[in-house]
């Protein structure tokens, strides 16, 4: 009888096991790059139709007020994928990127050149900037990834598209924690590398952009494409190519429960779109901005061939789905200007930090549209793992939430102080208030978004007492949280806004 009664109590287990293992659910996080807060039909933008992108806000969950922990890709993007501040391990500023060394000087040359124009460099350190051989700039190894996280819990991990997270050529996405990647390790990619069919594809130079001459680099060392450790060759418009392997990664791992991170190097320079995309965009004058709103109609039908692959294998219930910009729009482009906001990428004025953000969880999260309480790009990883059954570890401070109990009462704020540091140029907000200081430029500004959402109106002559509450919570926050940058910024980007000059750490 004592045997049976166990082995009654082996089965239910096992059927136990067996019933949560089914039930997981299967993740995919869509980050894009350089995507403004109003770039999106969705945010507002009247010149682009984004029906696939803003149907995971219709369906799920549009966050109006959701930060990223930086207003450039790396530290980013390493905030992202780790669920903790970038500065708790000396992450904040760019990696250094591998160029094949004949364009290392045009690059140099060029950077010089446009230090005066409207977006440019005011001061460069080439040693660094160009070869990443004195320093290691790569996510450090005691950083525990979603991936990683997830893989202890049953998963299947894959990462398509940017990766941007090391830039040593021996260390890859497999060693941090992802079963199967196609990807380049760089900030940037051409979209469609030599020979480029004119009759199928526009390319757009912006040579007033800093980023002008790698932009446009053949493929090679951090632009060049990879699948595993291998370096391949992509024949598509890389877009497209990137849904392609999502897509295939889904189809290969549809029985078992899977995260796919899927990073779209979309919107981000070089400029080149398909011809149909181009004339598709009929409101747009400005041949710049035309170009890019086709990329972004390209990005939405590429996230749409996910969603629909996700549709016919019945897995679109139990899947959670993440979609979130890596940082605001790059107005050096001229491209975007993050309206109403102030400034953009490489500024840590709200345009710069503020993004587009969108949850969609049909088993587990009620479809509401609008969530205007400020979040952090922190929060997807603690919401991932409560969804997921994951433990978080034990031995580190993770600063996100999981942000599906606050969707039933608005009334609680998941966070209450946000904090940014890039070098000298650092930002901190706390409730509606927020504190902006560079200290290259010897400025220190002080807003009430609440009442000033453009970040026209410096207020910190009136408020004294809430200047100095801010500028004492940001050095404790400095003091407790932060150690040392593990490699130095390359570059001190100049950005125009407003008409005036700011200086930023890359």
């Amino acid at each position: 009888m004592q045997k049976k009664l166990i082995l009654l109590l082996v089965q239910l287990l096992l059927c136990s096991v067996i019933v949560t293992a089914q039930t997981k659910p299967n993740i995919i996080l869509i980050i894009v790059d350089d995507l403004g807060h109003s770039d999106l039909a969705s945010y507002g933008n009247k010149s682009v139709r984004t029906p696939n992108i803003d149907s995971l806000g219709i369906k799920g969950a549009r966050f109006t007020q959701a930060y990223v922990t930086s207003p450039i890709c790396a530290p980013s993007r390493m905030g992202i994928i780790t669920g903790r501040y970038q500065q708790r391990f000396g992450a904040e500023f760019m990696l250094y990127d591998k160029f094949d060394p004949s364009v290392k000087k045009q690059i140099t040359r060029h950077l010089l050149s446009v230090k005066k124009k409207p977006a440019g460099i005011a001061s460069l350190k080439p040693d660094l900037f160009l070869d990443r051989s004195v320093y290691v700039t790569d996510l450090p190894e005691s950083e525990i990834t979603i991936a990683e996280m997830l893989k202890q819990n049953g998963y299947t991990t894959g990462y398509v598209g940017k990766w941007n997270l090391t830039s040593s050529p021996n260390v890859f996405p497999d060693m941090h924690g992802y079963d199967q990647a196609y990807y380049f390790d760089g900030a940037l990619s051409r979209y469609v590398d030599d020979p480029v069919d004119t009759s199928l594809y526009i390319n757009m130079h912006l040579p007033w952009a800093f980023s002008e001459i790698p932009a446009w680099a053949p493929r090679h060392g951090s632009t060049a494409i990879k699948e595993g450790r291998t370096i391949v060759k992509d024949p598509g418009y890389l877009t497209f190519s990137l849904a392609d392997k999502g897509i295939d990664f889904i189809e290969r791992n549809k029985t078992k429960p899977f995260f796919l991170t899927l990073s779209f190097n979309a919107p981000h320079d070089p400029f080149q779109v398909p011809k149909k995309y181009y004339n598709n965009v009929k409101t747009e004058t400005d041949s710049v901005r035309r170009v890019y709103s086709g990329m972004i109609e390209a990005l939405d039908d590429a996230v749409g061939s996910v969603l629909k692959k996700l549709e016919q294998e019945g897995l679109t219930d139990n899947c959670l789905i993440f979609f979130t910009s890596d940082n605001g729009g790059a107005t050096y482009t001229r491209a975007t200007d993050n309206a109403p906001l102030r400034g953009g990428k490489a500024t840590h004025f709200d345009g710069g930090i503020l993004v587009p953000f969108l949850m969609k969880y049909p088993n587990g999260l009620k479809a509401r549209q609008a969530y205007n309480q400020p979040v952090s790009s922190l929060d997807i990883y603690s919401t991932i793992a409560a969804v997921s059954g994951a433990a978080l570890a034990a031995d580190r401070v993770y600063d996100g939430v999981n942000l599906l109990p606050y969707f039933t009462n608005d009334s609680l704020l998941p966070h209450q102080d946000f904090f940014w540091r890039s070098g000298y140029s650092k930002a901190f907000r706390r409730g509606d208030w927020k504190l902006y200081v560079n200290e290259k430029n010897k400025i220190t500004y002080l807003f009430n978004l609440a009442e000033d959402l453009e970040e026209k109106h410096d207020l910190s002559p009136k408020r004294p007492d809430k200047l100095k509450e801010l500028q004492d919570a940001l050095k404790d926050w400095e003091k407790k949280n932060s150690v040392p940058p593990l490699w130095p910024s390359a570059a001190d980007v100049l950005i125009e806004v407003n008409g005036k000059w700011f200086r930023f750490p890359s």
